[in-house]
């Protein structure tokens, strides 16, 4: 049975810290635009990288649901999931979110995305990868460790 500390205790919500970062960029865009390319370079480039993190998102979120697990990582988590996106990345979700955030960088062709993306990376790997990573071995033991040792982190 689940109990109140059956959680991983992530540092913030991984869809807000990007949304959240993403204002940010916007606030600097407005003061200083700072164009990686042409316009219609950097909006087709985004716009793919758009549609391939929404593709990876809702694999990985029709994934986890098959699982029966949550996908909102401040609650518990019920199975390891080790198929679909999951059998290349432990974390295909927070993958697609940096793909979004990398398409919307790119559709609003500003350097800005990229320099406040390098906090929301360091963020993310320590308070919300390494937390989760830590839960998970403390809850399903060598069932994860196996998991962990065949499918990497990330990419």
């Amino acid at each position: 049975m689940a109990t109140s500390t059956d959680k991983p205790g992530v540092a913030a919500p991984p869809p807000l810290l990007y949304g959240g970062a993403f204002v940010l960029v916007l606030v600097f865009r407005w003061f200083w635009p700072m164009p990686i390319f042409g316009h219609a370079v950097a909006l087709w480039l985004g716009f793919a990288l758009l549609v391939l993190g929404v593709g990876i998102a809702a694999w990985g979120i029709r994934t986890m649901q098959a699982a029966g697990t949550n996908v909102n990582p401040a609650l518990p988590t019920t199975a390891i999931v080790a198929s679909g996106p999951f059998r290349f990345s432990r974390n295909p979700l927070y993958l697609a979110l940096t793909l979004l955030y990398l398409g919307l960088t790119l559709a609003f062709n500003t350097w800005w995305g990229i320099v406040v993306l390098v906090p929301v990376l360091i963020i993310m790997h320590r308070g919300v990868v390494l937390r989760e990573e830590r839960y998970l071995e403390q809850k399903f033991g060598e069932t994860y460790r196996q998991y962990r040792s065949k499918v990497r982190r990330y990419l």
